[in-house]
Order: structure tokens, then sequence, then C-alpha cells
């Protein structure tokens, strides 16, 4: 007689039984999960490159695929639904995985080719998902009472409350229309200026901004006060404390001091910024992301602990496998998993070696562990994956480097193995929450992991000519396309290996964040501040502030829990919407369209209104959500 699994895991019911079959990978299905995985792809790759941060796709891609499947197609399968909703994550976390580094391959003038963009990601992808696989039954069904994967168990809740489908479908298209029209009007026909700044009274250098970007503001709804709070804190901290304090210091210095290109004297404040705070902010944000991967390691040894002793219970049990209990055999993860990295270790496209390549599947393995499971407790928004990175990179650059390969070849195969391992955490913690999600609804696994790898295939075949477009129409690292942990992931590489690196900045900006952490602040998020232009910063605290006000005049726990559903899917709309159109843009330059120069006005308070008018339109949707339900309900 064969054994039960693990007990706790008999106890759950799933939303559709394992003996019930629905319709689950179909054309149609696969058809929208392809097409939504390349937009919020691209989506993400954009807003990546503007403020080095992507966001969740699960719940808009599910919102939509509901009002599409069943308003247009007259569908009733959840597990259709579900089907979507992972293909669209996978281009989401391809989107995060190639923006967070490769782009230090076009700051190097390298013009890395399509073939090697896609290559790199599709590996990374592919590892994520055979690496997750393994690991599946372990965290997801065995510990399914104590990691809750909260983005997988909300997206769970919208897939069941499907009636709703068609309404937040509309919220959705509602902030992407709104969204994309600011981005037109302003970035496109120049308008109005989609930025505003003021110089603060007889205070030298002292500059605050903000940016005219409706997905800023979506970002702050999102992430909520507290967040976008402590990465103002860290852009004030930058542009009222740091700049000033170093042009006061240096206002009489008439030299050169590196690795600015021009005595301080000279500077305004996005000099100093250039030359001094984005340096000061890579250390912060560098030591931060280790604080971060040092505060999991208790979590990393549980997860490694608990890992074999759930293997080996399991490995006894003898069980037999229920429809919603199945994943990809073993067998062929193995084979997938030993075939990439021997494409890895000798690929002409990269040329990582041996040594990269083992270290790939070393580094792979032991952070696609540490990534699933830290998602399943702070969510995959939370999850230190450029933490992770740069250890990665850390090591492998010093491994490169006394084995003799150095100069721009030790460097790009440092780079390549980090991109690598960073797309498949992004992957892997992204398919967490997907499973969680299909656990919960009755899913099956292998459809779903096969789902994730054909979402990784559809994104990461166009996420090169995105980044391509993009770096010729705006150029990666100026002020419109920042991509700062691209920028930090190269002056790290390059500090190792070439011992330029201004150490006594970087360290500045380490022990800035040393001193956060010790505030009790999330370091991370603050050295990100730090990092950007505070005037990034600036609308993400309005829409944090929006956020707020929400939650503080709604007394009801289920109706706050209702508003707030309702702006995220607004607010994902207007991210959404204006990165589409950022994109959009950036294709018609490249083809030669003419797009004016300068904006048909200077003046600021045209597009403090224009924001504003956003601001208050996203107050209005979260707010009125109450009525709405109630009018449905009627």
């Amino acid at each position: 007689m064969k054994k039960e699994s693990n007990p706790r895991s008999t106890e759950f019911v799933p939303y559709v039984s394992p003996e019930k079959s629905l319709p689950e990978l179909t054309l149609l299905a696969c058809a929208l999960g392809i097409l939504l995985a390349i937009v919020f792809g691209a989506a993400n790759a954009y807003l990546g490159l503007k403020i080095g941060m992507t966001v969740s796709a699960s719940i808009p891609a599910a919102v939509i695929s509901m009002g599409i499947l069943r308003g247009l197609f007259r569908r009733n399968s959840i597990l259709e639904n579900n089907i979507v909703q992972t293909m669209t994550t996978a281009g989401e976390a391809i989107g995060a995985g190639a923006v967070f580094t490769l782009p230090a391959l076009f700051l190097w003038d390298l013009s890395p080719s399509q073939a090697m963009i896609v290559f790199i990601v599709l590996t990374g992808g592919f590892l994520g998902v055979f690496m997750m696989v393994p690991l599946r039954r372990l965290l997801i069904v065995n510990e399914h009472h104590t990691l809750p994967y909260p983005e997988g168990t909300a997206c769970a809740e919208v897939l069941k409350t499907g009636d709703t489908g068609g309404r937040n479908a509309r919220l959705v298209a509602g902030g992407f229309l709104a969204g994309g029209l600011v981005k037109a009007l302003g970035d496109g026909f120049k308008l109005f200026k989609t930025e505003v700044e003021t110089q603060i009274a007889n205070f030298k250098n002292a500059v605050i901004g903000i940016d005219i970007y409706p997905a800023l503001l979506g970002v702050g709804y999102i992430i909520g006060p507290r967040i976008a709070g402590q990465m103002l804190a860290g852009g004030l901290l930058g542009w009222l404390v740091l700049i000033p304090m170093i042009s006061f210091f240096g206002a009489g210095s008439k030299e050169t001091i590196f690795p600015a290109e021009a005595p301080i004297a000279e500077l305004d404040a996005w000099g100093l910024w250039q030359g001094y705070i984005t340096y000061i902010g890579a250390g912060a944000v560098a030591m931060a992301g280790l604080i971060t991967m040092v505060k999991t390691l208790p979590t990393l040894i549980r997860s490694i602990r608990d890992t074999a002793r759930s293997a080996r219970e399991y490995r006894l049990s003898g069980q037999t496998l229920a429809r919603t209990d199945q994943d990809i055999p073993l067998k062929w993860v193995g084979l997938g998993t030993l075939v990439v990295v021997i494409v890895l270790a000798f690929a002409p496209v990269t040329n990582v070696g041996i040594l990269g390549a083992l270290s790939i599947t070393v580094f792979g393995f032991l952070f696609v562990a540490v990534a699933s499971r830290i998602v399943g407790i702070v969510g995959s928004s939370s999850s230190p994956v450029s933490g992770m990175t740069i250890a990665t990179i850390l090591i492998v650059t010093f491994l490169f480097k006394i084995s003799g390969m150095s100069g721009v070849e030790g460097m790009v195969a440092a780079l390549t193995v980090g991109a690598v391992v960073c797309t498949a955490l992004a992957v892997a913690g992204d398919i967490s929450q997907d499973l969680k999600t299909g656990y919960l609804v009755g899913g099956t696994p292998w459809k779903q992991q096969l789902a994730m790898m054909i979402g990784v295939v559809a994104s990461g075949l166009v996420i090169g000519a995105v980044l391509v477009i993009l770096d010729q129409a705006y150029e990666m690292g100026s002020k419109e396309l920042l991509a700062p942990k691209a920028v930090l992931m190269k002056t790290i590489i390059e500090g190792m290996m070439q011992g330029s690196m201004a150490w006594d900045l970087i360290f500045l900006g380490a022990a800035i964040a040393v001193v956060i952490e010790f505030l009790g602040l999330n370091s991370l998020v603050v050295a990100v501040g730090v990092y950007l232009p505070v005037h990034v910063s600036t609308p993400i605290i309005i829409g944090g502030a929006v956020r707020w006000l929400i939650d503080f005049f709604t007394k009801d726990e289920g109706l706050r829990r209702l508003r707030k559903d309702a702006g995220v899917l607004f607010a994902s709309g207007l991210i959404a919407g204006e990165s589409l159109i950022g994109v959009v843009i950036a294709i018609l330059i490249v083809a030669g369209v003419p797009i004016p120069e300068s904006p048909a006005s200077e003046k600021g308070w045209i597009s403090c209104a224009m924001f504003l008018a956003v601001t208050l339109l996203l107050w209005y949707i979260a707010r009125r959500a109450s009525s709405d339900k109630a009018s449905s309900r009627s």
C-alpha cells in the first residue's frame, strides 16, 4: 500500500478539484499569453531602465485575460486564465533580468548583437524554470501553510472572483489610456515639458524637481507610502544634503577632483550628481544589496535544510500523483539543465568558458532556492535579486581575474554570468508565485511550467530589439534612460578588473547604507533613492500619498481592500500605458519620424497641472470602487 505524502498538503482542496478537467493550455490561452508576455516584457524593460524597478504583471494579466477570454470569447475556464497570467509574468521576469545587467554592454560601446542578448536571457530563463521544478512540491505544497507567496495568493483570489473580470479589465484599460495619453502628449508631441525643477533660494545647488510621468505615480501607489517615503528620503539626502555639501566644500577649488571631469566650482547640481553622487549611490546600493543578502542567510540555511529533509521524506513516501501534482519529469529537467550548461560552456556567442558555466550552475541553483523561498515570504517585489546578482558578479569577477581572463573579455564574461543568473532568479521567483496561484486554483503544474518556458521564449526573442531601440532613441545611461542597476553592475566589474574605481566614494555610500540599516529603514530602498535623481522619487511619493489617503479615510477593512485593489489595477494600467508608448516613441525616433526637439511650452505649471489631473483621477478611481461594487450587485 502506498503511503500518503505530507499530511498537511492532503488537507488542502484547490478551487478546481484534481479529478475535474477544464481547458487549460489551449491555443487561445497561449496566443493571448504570448502577446501579453511581449507587451509587459517591453513595458517592464522601459520601467526598469527608467528607475531600476519593475512591477508584478500577474494581477493585470489575470484581469485582462478574464476580460478577453470571458468577455469576447465567452470562455469560463479559470485554468486558461491562470496559464495566461503565468506566461505574462515570464515577460516581466525576462525584462527585469535583461535591464538590470545587459545595458552595461551598451555603456561599454560594445553594441551587443541580438543573438547574444537572446541567448543570455533564454538560457537564464530556462535555467530559472528547470531549477524551480524540483522545489515546487517542497516549497509550494509541503509548506503551503508557512509560505504565503503574497502575489500568487492575491492573483488566485482575483481569478476566483472572475465574475468581476470585465470591470477590473476596464480599470486596467482606463489606466493604460491615461498613462499612454500623457506620455504621448509630453514626450511625443512635446506639448509640455516632462521635467520640472526649482532651485532652493540661498541654498547653492540644492534642487527639488519632479518627472511628469504617470508610471512613477502608479509605482508609488503600488509600493505604498512607507517604501515610497524611504525612497524619497534617499533622494533628499542626495540632492538637499550631499550635493549642496560637496558644492560648499569645493566652492574655492580650481582643480578637478576625480571622478568628475571639471572643478566642483564649475558644476551645477546635475554635474555634481553625475560626477559624485552616482558613485556614492552605487556604493550604497551595493552594500544594501549585500546586507539584504546576509539578512537572508538564515532563510538560505533553513531552505537547504528543509529542502533536503522534505526531499528525503517525499522519496520514502511513494505517493501516487494527482493531476494537480504533476511536474515536468525530473529526467527531462535534468537533461535540459545539462544541455543549457554545456551550451553555455562552449558557445562562442558569450565565451564564459567552463569556469563561467560552472559558476552559473552553482550560483544559479543556490540563489534560485533562496529566491523561490524568499518570494514566498516577502513577495517578488522585495526579493533581493540585485543583491544576489551583485554577490555573483563580485565572486565571478574575482575568479576570472585570477584565472587570467581580464580586460574587456573578462568584464563581458563576468557580466554575462551575472546576467544569466539574474534572469534565472527573476524567472524562478515569478514562476514560484505562479505555481502558488496554480496550487490554489487547481492548475496542472507541468502545464504551467511549459507555459512559463513559452513565455520566456516569446519575450526573450524581442527583448534584445527593445533594448537596441531604446538605446538608439534615448541612449543608455542618459537622463532619459538611467539604467541604474546596469550602471551599478558595470561600475563594480570595472572597479575590480581595472582598479580604477572611485573607492572613497563607493565606501562612503556603503557606510551610508550601513547607517541607514541601523536606523531600522530598508537600506536598499533608501540607497536606490540616493542613486536616482530626486525627480524620480517625487512622483513616486505622491502615488504613495494617494494610497495613504485612501487607507486613512477608509475605516472598513473590506472596503479598504476593495479600494486598494481598484487603485492597483488602475496604477498598473498607468505603468503599462506610459511604458509602451515610450517604446513606441523610441521606435518612431529610430525610424526617422520627426519628433519635436523642445516642448511647446516651458511653463512648469502646465506640466504640474497635467500631473495633478492624473493624480486626482487615480484618487477618484480608487475611491469610487465601493459605488462600483454596489452598482454591480444591484
